[in-house]
């Protein structure tokens, strides 16, 4: 074993080097079994990200069964229907399950001494070999941002396809410290788990993230690359600026989830002088990497710094209109996608599967274009454009207006209802602390100078609290939205 006395994982000061990793699996293969777990069976993850997560997204899939980690951020209801939805057996939890756990057979406990305690007291056992790549290895929850959450079906061939795919668009080696932040139930999350394996890196979880603590482990840890949502590298970048660390070690910034306003990367720079930003671009549906934008930096002041970059090795990148017609270059359509990452399709959900899924074709939602050079340019969800008077306003272009104007600090977009236009653009901004004199006439006249009359927010509502986000950082746009749309169809404004 190359790395056998390496450390694999770094978390709370506990230390884990890769020669204890694996008898902790194999460990966990024999506790799998006396828990009565069949072939195919799911087990349920309800944790903060920690050692013992780490442990069972690995050692859960490679005993044959099925991984489920859900949002530890959810409310009971929801938990209650991914559990009953997925036919979860055994829940692994970090909390007291309430009556979750009357829904599964078996509740072990992370913040006890039950789960250690199992896993300790098995006997080591050789890994299932008969485990094949078509074979389920998790069930990822959507966030449900756009709609009902729905348990996508992730294979061996998805989870590996994709962790050879991030090798070649953020590659890691056996001398970086990769650090864990965002929340790995979700597919951004936990994209480093299996690369990190593949090469023999360190992986440092953070429980959960704060900007503060996750530069002070960059500082102690000499953290190499990390991989956050643009609202945590919004938060990094104001607090490095603020309060300056060592970040000399800090190579790659990579972030996905939702698009990002290039004021936040030309603040980056500035935070991070010695650090490259990477754009990545998929979705939960892909076990997520669809495209990468390896150089962000050097783009930024090119109109390509706009976009998420081209199709990682092993995907393909087609724009198609409604009718499923490949459009030409430069035209606007939705994002389709092919390649082994992409999903089995929606747990129980034949329909949904049958809508996301045409051929070997993914239909993401999301509204597109590709330019000559492959450079794929993200406009919006489908679901969040505004047509406002006939014209579409996507709502990342009105964003990253109001994210040039030094006193924002958060903003986002949507539409709500117009007599006249059917929608009017609407934004809702988080001010900084530091400036107070930005008010609603000085943001609409700011933007009036970048953008189109028709594209400039009609309204501006200011919030103290931060934007509200789902357990991957997204914002919630529907939550934001809803209240001007109660009692209305969206669809007639």
């Amino acid at each position: 074993m190359v790395a056998g006395d390496r450390d694999a994982l770094v978390c709370d000061g506990r230390r884990v080097t890769y020669r204890e990793f694996d008898d902790r699996l194999r460990r966990l293969q024999g506790a799998l079994r006396t828990l009565g777990l069949e072939r195919g069976d799911r087990a349920a993850i309800v944790s903060l990200n920690s050692i013992p997560f780490t442990e069972l997204y690995c050692g859960i899939p490679m005993a044959g069964l099925v991984q489920v980690p859900l949002n530890f951020r959810w409310a009971q209801p929801e938990l209650a229907y991914a559990l009953h939805d997925s036919g979860s057996r055994v829940l692994f939890c970090d909390r007291d399950p309430g009556p979750l756990a009357d829904l599964v057979e078996r509740v072990i406990r992370l913040d006890t001494d039950d789960y250690d305690d199992l896993v300790g007291g098995s006997e080591p056992t050789d890994f299932d070999e008969s485990v094949d790549e078509d074979d389920l290895a998790g069930l990822f929850y959507t966030g449900g941002t756009t709609g009902t959450s729905k348990g996508v079906m992730l294979t061996h061939r998805n989870l590996i396809a994709n962790a050879w795919n991030a090798q070649f668009v953020q590659p890691l080696s056996i001398d970086d410290r990769y650090l864990i932040m965002a929340p790995m139930f979700h597919a951004a999350g936990s994209v480093s788990v299996l690369q990190s394996l593949f090469v023999g890196a360190t992986q440092v979880v953070m429980p959960a993230f704060e900007p503060a603590a996750m530069l002070d482990l960059v500082e102690t840890e000499r953290i190499t690359q990390t991989l956050g949502v643009p609202t945590m590298v919004a938060a990094t970048v104001e607090e490095q600026l603020a309060r300056p660390r060592d970040v000399s070690s800090f190579t790659t910034y990579a972030h996905g989830g939702s698009p990002i306003a290039l004021e936040v990367v030309r603040r980056g720079v500035r935070a991070f002088p010695h650090t490259r930003f990477v754009h990545l671009y998929g979705a939960t549906e892909t076990a997520p990497l669809v495209t990468g934008l390896v150089d962000e930096v050097e783009l930024l002041d090119d109109d390509r710094g706009r976009s998420a970059g081209q199709a990682v090795l092993g995907c393909e990148v087609v724009i198609r209109d409604a009718g499923g017609t490949p459009l030409p270059i430069g035209e606007a359509g939705e994002v389709t996608v092919r390649g082994a990452n992409v999903m089995a399709g929606y747990w129980n959900k034949p329909e949904q599967t049958q809508t996301a899924l045409r051929g070997d074709w993914y239909w993401t939602g999301d509204v597109g274009r590709i330019d000559d050079g492959g450079y794929l340019f993200l406009l919006d969800r489908s679901k969040d454009m505004i047509i406002s008077g006939g014209e579409n306003v996507y709502c990342t272009e009105v964003e990253d207006a109001l994210y040039t104007h030094p006193g924002v600090l958060e903003a986002t977009v949507f539409g709500i209802p117009h007599k006249t236009w059917g929608e009017a653009v609407h934004a809702v901004v988080v001010r900084r602390t530091a400036v107070d004199d930005v008010d609603e006439a000085a943001l609409i006249a700011h933007c009036r100078n970048l953008i189109a009359g028709y594209k400039v927010p009609r309204r501006v509502e200011f919030r103290d609290d931060p934007l509200p986000k789902s357990g991957p950082g997204k914002v919630l746009k529907r939550e934001l939205r809803d209240p001007h749309w109660a009692g209305r169809d969206e669809s007639i404004g």
